[in-house]
C-alpha cells in the first residue's frame, strides 16, 4: 500500500542507514522554534542544550529516536527576554527542566519520512509527528566516519501542554525545525 506519492504506508520499509546506534553530533545539530508575536511577526529561537539518540534497526518499525532538551538553554538573541521565558510565569524551567520526545513510529521511504511520537514538557506528555527529510550520508575528512543529516519540521500547541500563559501575546502554534547529524556506529575490528 503506498500514498498518493508513491510513499510505502508500512512501518516495515528499508531504512537508507545500516544498523546499529549513531552517535548524535551537537557540533552540527540545532533546535530551533519560531512562534508568532502579537499575530504580527514571529520570534524565532533556539535551544542549545540537547541530547540525542538514534537507533537503526533493520526496519522502520525497529528503529527508535530520542531527544532530551534543556529548557534552560532557550536562545532569542536576547537575554532580557529569554530570562523572562524561563521564570515561572511562562515557562518555568524550575518546574520544567526538560523537553523530551520519544519515537513511537518511524515510516516513508527515499529522502521522506514521518516520525510520530510522544512529546514530554513537565508532566504533560502528548502525541507529535514530524515531517522527516534525510539528507544522506558523507563522509566526515577528520575521522573517515560517515554522518547522517535530517531535517525535522512539526508544530505544537502549547496550551496542549499547559503553556497557555500571555494568549494574544504569543501565537498558540509553536513551529519546530531540527537539522541533526548522527555520526555511523564504529565497525567492530
Amino acid at each position: 500500500m503506498t500514498t498518493e506519492t508513491g510513499t510505502p504506508t508500512t512501518a516495515a520499509a528499508q531504512l537508507p542507514l545500516p544498523a546499529g546506534r549513531w552517535e548524535y553530533d551537537p557540533l552540527h545539530s540545532a533546535v530551533n522554534f519560531s512562534i508568532r508575536h502579537l499575530g504580527i511577526s514571529k520570534v524565532r529561537g533556539r535551544f542549545t542544550e540537547a541530547t540525542a539518540e538514534l537507533v537503526v534497526g533493520e526496519t522502520a518499525e525497529t528503529t527508535t529516536v530520542g531527544a532530551t532538551i534543556a529548557l534552560a538553554s532557550i536562545d532569542t538573541a536576547n537575554a532580557d527576554r529569554d530570562a523572562h521565558v524561563r521564570a515561572s510565569d511562562l515557562l518555568d524551567v524550575e518546574k520544567r527542566p526538560t523537553m523530551t520526545f520519544r519515537s513511537t513510529r518511524v515510516s516513508g521511504a527515499g529522502e521522506e519520512w514521518t516520525m510520530a511520537g510522544e512529546l514530554t514538557i513537565g508532566e504533560v506528555t502528548r502525541p507529535v509527528s514530524l515531517a522527516v527529510e534525510f539528507g544522506g550520508l558523507q563522509n566526515f575528512p577528520g575521522d573517515e566516519r560517515r554522518r547522517a543529516g535530517f531535517e525535522a519540521n512539526g508544530e505544537i500547541r502549547r496550551s496542549e501542554f499547559g503553556l497557555d500563559f500571555a494568549p494574544g501575546l504569543l501565537g498558540e502554534v509553536v513551529k519546530i525545525q531540527l537539522d541533526m547529524q548522527f555520526v555511523e556506529p564504529a565497525k567492530a575490528e
